[in-house]
C-alpha cells in the first residue's frame, strides 16, 4: 500500500515542488500549516515565494473538485494530496504536549493521520530537529526530507577533490617548465578525467599545480598569478584564483573554513578583470533573528545591507592596502564603488533580473537552500561569471546542515561539467592566531 508522508512546513518552504517528490505515496497537509504559509504569503524573499507558489499549486489541482477521502491526485505515477485539518492529541499525551503552538498541532495531527491508518506507513517529514525530537518521544515515525540530502560519500568525496600523483622528474619537468605547460592525460590517468580534475605533482620537495583541461585534452600547468594586489599563499589559494581569472569557467564554488580567503581571492579576481564586465556586485544572503526580511531594518537600501556586506567592505580594504593611499589603483576601487560599476546588491532583489555580463559574488552561499541557488545561477546572462563562497560548516539557518545546503548541493551537481569548478580551500592565512583558533577551539 502507499506511503502517507505528513508535512511540516518548513519542508514546503525549502522546496515547494517538495509535494511531487514522493513518488506514488501520499502526502498529508496539516491545516496548522496552511496557517503557517498564510503569514509568509506577503514579501520578496524565497521563503515568500515559495509560500505563495505552492499555494498556487494547491489551488490549480483542486480547482472545481473537493478533496475526497484520500484527496486530489498529484499528477501522472504520483499519489494522493490532501489537507488534513487539525487534530488533537489523544488523551495519554495531552499532558506532555500542553502547549497550543503550531508545532504541536502538526504532530497530533500526523498521529492522528497514523492512528486513523493502522495498515499504511505513516511518517512526520520536518527539518525541524526539535520537532523530531518531540515525535520520536511520542513514538512517531519521523523523517528529514532526502531529495537535496547529500549523504557523506559524496561529502569525502568533495574533501578529496585535488589527486595527488606520483610522476616521473621527467614528465613533472615537462609540465613545470615544458614550452607549452601540459602534460597528455594518458600519461597520468588509465581513463579521461572529469572537465576541471585538479592535480598536484611533486618535484625536488615543491608542488606543482595543474588542471585537465578538457578543451585541450591535457593537464595544464596551474601558475601562481597575481590579482590586484593579492598573490595566493598555498597551493589551494593557486587553484582558486585560477578558476576565478578563468574566462572559460563561468560558474566557480569556493569553500573552506574562516580566512582561507575564499572572498578575498573571489574580489580580486573581479577587480583584476573589471574591464572585461559592465559591473561587479557582491551580495551574501540576509540572515536575521526571527527570519524577519531586512525590511525592518531602519533606513535605505544601504543602510539596511551594512551589517550584512561588512564583512565585503573588510576584504576590499585588505586588496586597497596593497597600494599606496591615492594610488590608481586604490582611487579606482573608490571610483567603482561610486559609480556603482562595483555594487553591493541584497540577494532577496535578484529574483526577476537577468545578469549580463556581471562578475557576481555570493558570499556565505552555505545560508542558501539549494533552490535558491539555482534562482541565482538561471539569472545568469552572456558573458556573466558567478563565483559562489562560503563555509558548510558554519551554516546560521535553521533548517539548512552540511548535507542539505546549496553550496554542498551546487559542488555535486554540478560536478564533472567544463563551465564549473569547485575548490576547497584548507590553510588559513588570516593569521597565526586566526588558524590555530579554527583548528583548535
Amino acid at each position: 500500500m502507499a506511503k502517507i508522508f505528513v508535512l511540516d512546513t518548513n519542508i514546503i518552504l525549502h522546496d515547494y515542488k517538495s509535494v511531487k517528490q514522493f513518488q506514488d505515496n501520499d502526502i498529508v497537509i496539516p491545516m496548522a500549516v496552511v496557517e503557517e504559509l498564510d503569514k509568509f504569503k506577503k514579501g520578496n524573499d524565497a521563503l515568500s515565494f515559495n509560500a505563495r507558489a505552492f499555494m498556487r499549486e494547491i489551488n490549480r489541482l483542486t480547482d472545481r473538485q473537493k478533496f475526497g477521502p484520500r484527496g486530489v491526485p498529484l499528477g501522472k505515477k504520483l499519489g494522493f494530496i490532501k489537507i488534513e485539518p487539525n487534530h488533537p492529541f489523544s488523551p495519554e499525551f495531552q499532558d506532555l504536549f500542553r502547549d497550543d503552538i503550531q508545532d504541536h498541532r502538526i504532530l497530533a495531527t500526523a498521529m492522528w493521520v497514523r492512528d486513523n491508518n493502522p495498515k499504511r506507513f505513516v511518517a512526520l517529514v520536518t527539518k525541524d530537529i526539535n520537532l523530531r525530537l518531540k515525535a520520536k518521544a511520542a513514538g512517531m515515525e519521523v523523517q528529514d526530507y532526502l531529495k537535496d540530502r547529500m549523504d557523506d560519500e559524496v561529502m569525502e568525496n568533495q574533501e578529496k577533490e585535488v589527486i595527488q600523483v606520483e610522476a616521473s622528474s621527467e614528465a613533472v619537468q615537462r609540465l613545470a617548465y615544458g614550452q607549452d605547460n601540459s602534460l597528455p592525460w594518458q600519461e597520468v590517468s588509465a581513463k579521461e578525467p572529469l572537465p576541471n580534475q585538479l592535480y598536484k605533482f611533486f618535484l625536488g620537495g615543491e608542488s606543482v599545480c595543474a588542471r585537465y583541461d578538457a578543451s585541450r585534452k591535457v593537464i595544464a600547468l596551474v601558475r601562481s598569478r597575481q590579482a590586484y594586489g593579492i598573490r595566493p599563499r598555498n597551493d589551494e589559494q593557486r587553484f582558486a584564483l585560477d578558476a576565478c581569472l578563468n574566462p572559460a569557467i563561468p560558474l566557480v564554488s569556493l569553500t573552506g573554513g574562516a580566512g582561507t580567503g575564499k572572498t578575498l581571492l573571489a574580489l580580486a579576481a573581479a577587480l583584476e578583470q573589471a574591464d572585461d564586465f559592465d559591473q561587479i556586485i557582491l551580495s551574501r544572503p540576509t540572515v536575521v533573528l526571527g527570519g524577519q526580511d531586512i525590511g525592518f531594518l531602519p533606513g535605505d537600501q544601504k543602510s539596511k545591507m551594512g551589517p550584512y556586506v561588512q564583512p565585503l567592505m573588510d576584504n576590499l580594504d585588505v586588496i586597497k592596502r596593497c597600494f599606496k593611499p591615492g594610488s590608481k589603483q586604490a582611487l579606482r576601487i573608490e571610483s567603482m564603488l561610486k559609480e556603482e560599476k562595483l555594487l553591493i546588491s541584497p540577494l532577496a532583489y535578484i529574483r526577476g533580473r537577468s545578469l549580463g555580463k556581471v562578475f557576481f559574488i555570493v558570499d556565505e552561499a552555505q545560508n542558501l537552500t539549494p533552490h535558491e541557488v539555482k534562482t541565482i545561477i538561471t539569472r545568469a546572462g552572456e558573458g556573466t561569471k558567478m563565483v559562489f563562497t562560503g563555509d558548510i560548516f558554519q551554516i546560521d539557518q535553521p533548517y539548512l546542515d552540511q548535507w542539505s545546503n546549496g553550496l554542498t548541493h551546487l559542488g555535486e551537481k554540478m560536478k564533472g561539467q567544463a563551465l564549473f569548478q569547485h575548490v576547497l580551500l584548507r590553510k588559513g592565512e588570516r593569521s597565526d592566531l586566526s588558524d590555530i583558533a579554527a583548528k583548535l577551539l
